[in-house]
């Protein structure tokens, strides 16, 4: 069931009409007297993250046995007071004078004291969810804050995503404040189908099990999915789930971009908001589609010094690589974190491994502030930023150049998608 719903393709809510539209559905829905926990993104999600705080913040506050928010950090650093004031639109010390009843959390995925036990979805559960390729019990856990609430509000945009196929909705959850443990399945899930295949499409594996995982929270969850583009939004959907499948529907119109051909070079510019190879990482799993077998893709951002501010150390112990070079020698990266390993195959691209050669369909480069010697480790080329003249590459037929990469997918219009099982084919021709 949808509370309230806006969009379109054409035109994009005013601020004022989306806090008037989210400020009508809470009183519909009724908080009183609830113990409520609003949970929304940090500063790696475009919105208006701070609009819909302030918006929750003041319609519930006073009406509610209490209103309280988390930051669905998944695994990504705690931020800092300056992020924070920046992320909700207010400073840290308004907050505690002016709604001093309220609390702001950050999730802490690392923090064995803050992580609950919640549920297991079994073995042959997720093998019949996976299509085989998961086949062992698994634990679900989560921030045991949640339990201390009566209902749980899910805040934030709806886009195409790599691992789930859609982010936003039930994903604040899982991985926005979980625990480690199904987090690295559902991730490597996701990277066994690979980017290609789950990227922009609405209903996968990896959807169902998060959806398995939610059923083990029991309580009412309010989702409020908006749609984004251009830092617009376009639509608003706030109800139960079906908000977020039809949030996923307008983002498949507005956040998948259809191209004409593939090309040979793509300059996939990060905007500031991605500090880290960790998150920049989406430059290339939107445009991957469209490089050209043989072709490069790079990801230009100066801004960037660091591959993870959380799992740099890992990342450098194993490097980037395709899915089959771990799969192929899984005995030697086994007890790698699941996420960690999906991030370096998303980040590599498909590729395969034939005869202990690891042949990637694409060359993936580096121009960051992230050393030659570094990018050499982990395995990705590297390229002075300062050497590109990004206006000379605007003007070659064989190079597409996009700004503000990361959010919205590029796809062939003739539909073509790059296969694994092709590559295999083509090698062994």
């Amino acid at each position: 069931m949808i509370i309230k719903e806006k969009c379109s393709c054409n035109s994009f809510l005013r601020d004022d009409e989306f806090s008037a539209l989210l400020d009508d559905a809470l009183n519909i829905l009724d908080f009183k007297d609830k113990r409520v926990l609003a949970i929304i993104p940090d500063g790696t999600r475009s919105g208006p993250t701070s609009l819909v705080f302030n918006t929750i913040l003041r319609s519930l506050y006073g009406k509610t046995k209490k209103i309280d928010f988390m930051i669905a950090l998944g695994t990504h650093p705690v931020m800092n007071s300056e992020c924070l004031e920046k992320l909700i639109g207010m400073s840290c010390n308004q907050l505690q004078s002016e709604f001093y009843k309220s609390v702001l959390y950050q999730h802490c995925w690392d923090d064995q004291e803050s992580i609950i036990h919640i549920g297991t979805i079994k073995a042959k559960e997720i093998f019949e969810i996976s299509g085989g390729l998961l086949n062992e019990d698994i634990p679900v856990t989560v921030n045991r804050t949640i339990l201390d609430y009566d209902r749980l509000i899910l805040a934030g945009p709806v886009f195409p995503h790599e691992v789930v196929g859609f982010s936003g909705g039930f994903k604040y959850l899982f991985p926005g404040v979980s625990g480690p443990h199904f987090l690295h399945k559902f991730h490597w899930l996701g990277a066994l189908i690979t980017n290609p295949k789950i990227n922009g499409i609405k209903n996968t594996p990896v959807r169902e099990a998060i959806n398995k995982a939610v059923s083990f929270i029991e309580k009412p969850i309010t989702q409020i999915c908006y749609v984004v583009k251009d830092k617009k939004v376009f639509g608003l959907f706030i109800g139960d789930n079906e908000a977020w499948a039809s949030a996923a529907d307008l983002s498949a119109n507005l956040n998948i971009q259809y191209v004409e051909k593939s090309y040979k070079t793509v300059l996939s510019m990060a905007p500031l908001m991605y500090d880290d190879i960790w998150t920049a990482g989406k430059c290339m799993y939107k445009l991957e589609p469209v490089v050209a077998d043989g072709g490069t893709l790079i990801i230009y951002a100066p801004h960037i010094t660091e591959v993870s501010y959380t799992h740099g150390k890992y990342i450098k112990q194993i490097g980037y690589h395709t899915r089959d070079y771990f799969v192929k020698q899984w005995e030697k990266f086994k007890d790698f974190p699941g996420g960690i390993l999906a991030h370096c195959t998303h980040v590599k691209g498909i590729g395969t491994f034939i005869n202990g050669k690891e042949k990637p369909r694409i060359n993936v480069i580096l121009a960051t502030r992230i050393p030659e010697i570094v990018c050499k480790q982990i395995n990705l080329g590297y390229l002075n930023p300062d050497t590109i003249d990004i206006e000379e590459f605007s003007k070659k037929d064989d190079v597409l150049v996009v700004r503000d990469a990361g959010e919205v997918l590029f796809r062939l219009k003739n539909g073509h998608v790059p296969d694994i099982d092709k590559l295999y084919e083509n090698q062994n021709e």
